[in-house]
């Protein structure tokens, strides 16, 4: 926790100029708004009271079930992701459609923005929310998401705190230039956390479940949470479908002519995958538990962690026993 005005660095500008490495101001060295972006700090605040209640109610989510909640209003879930599948939207208007009022506390907010993290309660509960973020790289996941993502993944089992993930993305990100930021070995960290988890995981396809992305996020594997359902948006497939279609039928639209024919043939074959990946056929085919009502989100994810937390206390029984 870092106010607007502090600095955090390795060494101050005696020693910085000590070392042969230029003079610099107190205030050039780690700037908190730099230590923000780059994820060294997890909750930037204006001043020291703020900083106080902060921490206060950081600490609160490690002591316990709140009595007194209020819950959200759950019709507006309805109408968080658009009608459009290609229009972005904000996912945190889904988190904040699950959470008891005024609980959220986003963390690391201006590090690996493709994933929102955040603290929260559900029916007064302390829980660990994972969203993808559409509005950043249409919710494909970089090297600095995935870092952050399986940090939160570890604080979360670290304290006891089950996990709920909200999943829109077409999947890793790729290409030249992200592969120079060791994606392989940020995503990579992503799975690692999730097969150490020891806390309830629950996760709910908003619209895209795609790839190694969605796997990701849902902890390994859909079959991986105790629960895992899509809102009727949702739509899932080896790779984003319009690359998808691209690419396993390039010799069919190369035989058409460029222009109108080609796009409508492509829009034909566009929809034909859609339909096969659609949420429905996805629960039909069992991939996935069920397709449910946005609306009914929060109440099937207060009994998917009741479920959990009862699976937790058998298998944590045996030891207890012998203790």
């Amino acid at each position: 926790i870092a106010t607007k005005n502090s600095n955090i660095g390795m060494g101050g500008p005696a020693m910085v100029e000590g070392g042969g490495l230029g003079v610099f101001r107190p205030e050039q060295i780690g700037p908190s708004e730099v230590q923000h972006g780059n994820g060294v700090i997890d909750l930037r605040v204006d001043d020291e009271a703020m900083a106080v209640q902060a921490a206060r109610r950081y600490l609160a989510f490690f002591q316990g079930r709140l009595g007194d909640w209020t819950a959200p209003d759950a019709l507006a879930l309805r109408s968080v992701v658009p009608e459009n599948r290609v229009r972005v939207y904000d996912s945190r208007l889904a988190l904040e459609g699950l959470a008891d009022q005024d609980s959220l506390l986003p963390l690391r907010s201006g590090f690996g923005v493709g994933i929102h993290t955040a603290l929260g309660r559900i029916e007064g509960r302390a829980v660990g929310f994972l969203a993808s973020n559409p509005q950043h790289l249409g919710g494909a996941i970089d090297a600095d998401a995935a870092d952050k993502a399986a940090r939160f993944l570890q604080l979360c089992n670290a304290h006891g705190l089950p996990i709920v993930s909200l999943v829109d993305t077409p999947g890793f990100m790729v290409g030249p230039q992200i592969e120079e930021q060791a994606q392989v070995r940020h995503v990579s960290r992503m799975f690692i956390a999730a097969a150490h988890l020891r806390v309830p995981f629950v996760s709910v396809v908003l619209r895209k479940g795609y790839g190694l992305g969605a796997m990701a996020m849902t902890a390994g594997s859909f079959h991986a949470p105790m629960a895992t359902v899509a809102w009727p948006s949702g739509e899932f497939g080896a790779m984003g479908l319009e690359g998808a279609v691209r690419l396993g039928y390039r010799k069919e639209l190369e035989a058409v002519p460029a222009g109108a024919q080609r796009d409508a043939l492509f829009q034909r074959l566009l929809d034909a995958q859609y339909e096969k990946g659609h949420a429905l056929n996805m629960a039909a085919t069992l991939e996935i538990d069920a397709v449910i009502d946005p609306a009914q989100t929060r109440a099937w994810v207060v009994q998917a962690l009741q479920a959990g937390a009862m699976r937790v206390r058998e298998a944590v029984r045996p030891a207890i026993d012998s203790w």
